[in-house]
């Protein structure tokens, strides 16, 4: 389930927000003060923040800057003021979108939806920062460290940036000669001895049984998927 972080002193549309989302499969974590939102975020794994301009503590924009300094995700901003100035500040700041209330919540969650989606699946580089969170494991391209029910590991390049590369294509099945030109950056020479050998070295080390692997799993004739339902 995706889940984003809500920053609102306004206890209950942050209800309501929550439970309309519920509906397209995404949870919500409300905090109704600016610092509290900038722990959570700290502390947890996010697809999206929904971001008040007025709040108590600490005003939106000045939120904004500092979920900036270390934070990529797509961030759409909320605001009972309708002038121009605000919508382009927000924008300036690295707002992704901007929604004047009142509105329609059916257009909030549509915005949402699309945020997520243009985050998750097309607007991701290869140089991503934020962590992969999955049922299990966690792979963090900062540190270059993966988690799962083995411990914390830190990968060799090759193992890190193979694991790297399935996950960030959840679902998608990818021919050998796919994987060796995104990991390697040159072209394919039909070395799949390689690439079978190192998909064997990560499960021996994220897997809880590599003989039945959970991540990435093989696909008889084709090459490999990571597992969309993780």
């Amino acid at each position: 389930m995706k889940k984003i972080l809500f920053i609102d002193d306004d206890k209950q549309l942050c209800d309501l927000v929550r439970k309309s989302v519920l509906q397209e499969n995404i949870d919500v974590d409300c905090c109704y003060l600016g610092a509290e939102g900038l722990k959570k975020l700290k502390d947890n794994i996010y697809q999206l923040v929904l971001l008040d301009v007025m709040m108590p503590d600490l005003d939106g924009f000045a939120l904004l800057e500092k979920i900036r300094e270390s934070h990529r995700l797509p961030v759409l901003m909320l605001t009972s003021k309708s002038d121009s100035i605000s919508r382009v500040r927000g924008l300036r700041a690295g707002a992704d979108d901007y929604l004047t209330k009142p509105f329609e919540m059916e257009e909030l969650i549509a915005r949402i939806v699309s945020l997520i989606r243009r985050y998750t699946c097309f607007n991701r580089p290869d140089g991503v920062s934020e962590k992969l969170e999955f049922d299990g494991l966690t792979i963090d391209p900062d540190s270059r460290l993966v988690t799962s029910v083995n411990g914390t590991v830190a990968l060799p390049p090759k193992e890190f940036d193979l694991l790297l590369f399935c996950a960030m294509r959840q679902g998608k099945i990818l021919t050998k000669q796919q994987i060796y030109e995104g990991v390697w950056k040159e072209p394919y020479v039909y070395d799949d001895s390689n690439i079978m050998a190192i998909i064997s070295r990560l499960r021996k080390k994220i897997e809880k049984d590599p003989g039945s692997p959970r991540y990435i799993q093989t696909v008889k004739g084709i090459g490999y998927r990571f597992n969309k339902e993780v």
